[in-house]
């Protein structure tokens, strides 16, 4: 980028962890810099779009772990059925940017949030959102009434002590009574998410949970309570996808429902929860080829080596997610034109502040660098995160890259 084309320093759309003079991740770059690799990403994205095809069941990927409707774009081009959001905004900067199939797997509450809806579906988006009370139908009945629009809602079947939902079968056929009532809502059938089950036997519990969404869905049908000619049943976080699928599937809801399953974290997965989740998948689902791969990695400096066997880098809680500290991956000489990376092994996060890493080095580190040479200032290090969600958030510019660490893309986030 050349002094000419530079923009100016006021403009609002700068940002940290952008290519500064070049597209050199390891030179041109300003790090930190929260960084998706492109051949992880391109697996992550035909992977899990097989799993949902496998399974007879369409993918509306939930867009809050990511905010970036380049990527949003990209799981639609890979079969995507439509995008899952969580909050009104976040809808309306979906639909901005080209995403009219709108998911909102949350309860649509306040006048201010209806209106940013109701213009949405003014302007031509297919809305959905949940609703799991009396007091929500009504208010929602008499919103969209008075703005003579139509809105689509799935009743959501909660679990005890979990999140949202109705808590049983009689509630749900009770409420689904209520908005049959209701000229100004549609109901388009049911939601669920198991992600809040916990205990001695999740897997047993998801299960059971599942094949209730099938039944309750089920008698949704039988009553006429849906109104929608092709009705849906959704549930499914990152984790326990695999069994909700297999639910829906052995339900043969195919033919009668359309199954929408809702992971995000897939899209770049993770160093931490969701590998650790993605190999419990595979040890239950055997036959599932080689998994997903993590594509979201966050590069910073070595800043100082202040004593012996101490390591600060220039990342922090304000950079990375911290579920659990940040995972220390690789090392890279800065300006390293042939992108050679160094073993980090032994090295370990001890301490995370807004804006610093604290990072124990093995015993022989200073002296010998582990037979790549000594630790130096200025050494880059890829870091793995837990939970992706909350190290997208810290970001309003992510660059993709290729295997040679070139930068091909920068992608902007909306949070």
């Amino acid at each position: 980028m050349t002094d000419s084309t530079r923009p100016p320093l006021a403009e609002a759309s700068l940002h940290k962890g952008l290519p500064e003079t070049g597209n050199r991740l390891l030179a041109d770059v300003s790090l930190p810099a929260a960084v998706i690799h492109e051949a992880a990403l391109a697996h992550n994205l035909a992977w899990m779009q097989r799993f949902c095809d496998a399974h007879g069941a369409r993918l509306a990927p939930h867009g809050k772990t990511t905010m970036a409707p380049a990527l949003f774009h990209r799981q639609l081009q890979a079969g995507a059925w439509g995008i899952t959001l969580a909050t009104a905004p976040q809808c309306r900067a979906a639909f901005a940017h080209g995403i009219h199939r709108l998911l909102m797997a949350n309860q649509l509450v306040g006048e201010a949030n209806m209106a940013i809806v109701a213009e949405l579906i003014e302007a031509g988006a297919d809305f959905y959102c949940v609703v799991d009370s009396v007091a929500n139908v009504d208010q929602l009945a008499r919103y969209f009434a008075t703005r003579g629009l139509r809105l689509k809602v799935l009743v959501e079947l909660g679990v005890p002590g979990g999140r949202c939902g109705c808590r049983d079968t009689d509630e749900v056929m009770a409420l689904a009574e209520r908005i049959d009532s209701e000229q100004a809502l549609v109901l388009s059938g049911l939601e669920g998410y198991e992600g809040v089950m916990h205990g001695d036997d999740p897997e047993r519990a998801v299960r059971a949970y599942a094949w209730q969404l099938v039944e309750v869905v089920q008698g949704l049908e039988r009553d006429a309570l849906i109104e929608n000619p092709q009705p849906i049943i959704t549930a499914s976080g990152s984790a326990w996808y695999d069994l909700i699928a297999d639910v829906f599937r052995e339900a043969r809801l195919g033919a009668q429902f359309v199954p929408v399953l809702r992971p995000g974290c897939y899209v770049v997965h993770d160093h931490g929860i969701y590998r650790q989740a993605q190999r419990e998948i595979l040890a239950r689902q055997p036959h599932i080829e080689n998994g997903l791969k993590p594509a979201l990695e966050v590069f910073a400096q070595v800043v100082s080596l202040p004593e012996p066997g101490l390591a600060i880098v220039g990342l922090g809680k304000r950079d990375i997610g911290h579920d659990q500290l940040p995972e220390p991956l690789r090392r890279y000489r800065e300006a390293d034109d042939r992108g050679r990376s160094l073993s980090v092994e032994g090295w370990r996060v001890t301490k995370l502040m807004d804006q610093h890493a604290f990072v124990r080095l093995p015993a022989d580190e200073d002296e010998l660098g582990n037979g790549n040479g000594r630790v130096r200032v200025g050494d880059i290090v890829a870091f793995g995160a837990s939970h992706p969600c909350l190290t997208f958030d810290k970001w309003r510019r992510i660059c993709r890259v290729d295997d040679r660490l070139e930068v091909v893309e920068v992608m902007d986030t909306y949070f």
